[in-house]
């Protein structure tokens, strides 16, 4: 098959890993950068233009889409779906997911369990948002931040109204959530692949930080999953319509909790906590699905 990676950075972890169990498997594969696509629309024969040649008989594309290009790489995805090419990740899943507020309304729909969360437009009553989420400690998310950026944990209520009122006053969209003492600075990543987790591990923030993202410091380690965070796991991702996806949730006393789902999940964390192959579980679920 003719596989195509769209990713700005062909030198990453994840796209390296990607062309090479590709090309394990015998298939052609090429790294597209998204924003060097020129989008051809006419009437019944849409095209896209890369570097000068028009793309042609491609059987599926992975999207790495970064979250600060979503707008123009969801663009270039739906183009290929009006190609009939086949995308491990679906161009409306792709916004639905990167859409922090959206999904998160979508999976409370889908009966989830998450962090009890208000948002709110630039409200003066800040006072009344730190108590319904159980008051100080809170986590504050930027509704654009990516990576544990723009992610801040407020130690008490005053704290809390202080931040709030400059994000308000910056005119900076941000959601309230309520902070999981229990879960101990740690959370759940599960990955998933054509509906089955491929692998999951737990992710700990290095001490003193309540995020746990590994590129802050956290360290990873592989996690045999509850039924009911599989569970909870395979819903999320299949409410939110993704084929590939990294969910992750919070350890709570009432069950798990899910933060977000991530719609092109970094491979390099999981691999090593895990030691399995989840590249190969990508084209293996290509080779499927065309």
């Amino acid at each position: 098959m003719n596989i195509i990676i769209l990713s700005r950075n062909p030198h990453l972890y994840s796209t390296q890993r990607l062309v090479e169990a590709a090309k394990q498997r015998k298939h052609n594969v090429e790294v597209i950068d998204p924003l060097k696509c020129e989008i051809i629309i006419e009437k019944r024969n849409p095209a896209i233009l890369y570097k000068g040649r028009t793309l042609e008989n491609i059987d599926a594309i992975i999207p790495r889409i970064g979250a600060s290009v979503t707008f123009y790489g969801t663009a270039v995805v739906r183009q290929f779906e009006m190609m009939k090419v086949f995308s491990v990740v679906e161009s409306q899943a792709l916004v639905r997911s990167r859409d922090k507020l959206r999904s998160l309304q979508v999976l409370s729909r889908a009966g989830l369990g998450m962090p009890k969360t208000v948002f709110s437009n630039y409200t003066k009553d800040v006072a009344e948002v730190i108590e319904y989420v159980g008051g100080a400690p809170l986590v504050i998310k930027l509704l654009e931040g990516t990576q544990g950026l723009g992610v801040v944990l407020a130690e008490t209520n005053n704290a809390a109204e202080s931040v709030l009122e400059a994000f308000n006053g910056l005119q900076a969209r941000v959601i309230v959530q309520e902070f999981i003492k229990e879960a101990k600075g740690a959370d759940i990543r599960a990955f998933i692949v054509d509906g089955n987790v491929v692998g999951a591990m737990k992710r700990q923030g290095k001490e003193g930080e309540f995020r746990s993202n590994l590129h802050r410091g956290g360290s990873a380690n592989i996690i045999q999953l509850t039924d009911e965070e599989e569970n909870a796991a395979l819903k999320a991702a299949k409410a939110l319509g993704l084929g590939v996806c990294g969910v992750d949730m919070l350890q709570s006393a009432r069950g798990p909790l899910i933060l977000e789902v991530n719609s092109s999940p970094g491979l390099e964390g999981i691999e090593a906590a895990t030691k399995k192959d989840i590249a190969k579980s990508i084209i293996r679920y290509i080779e499927r699905n065309v």
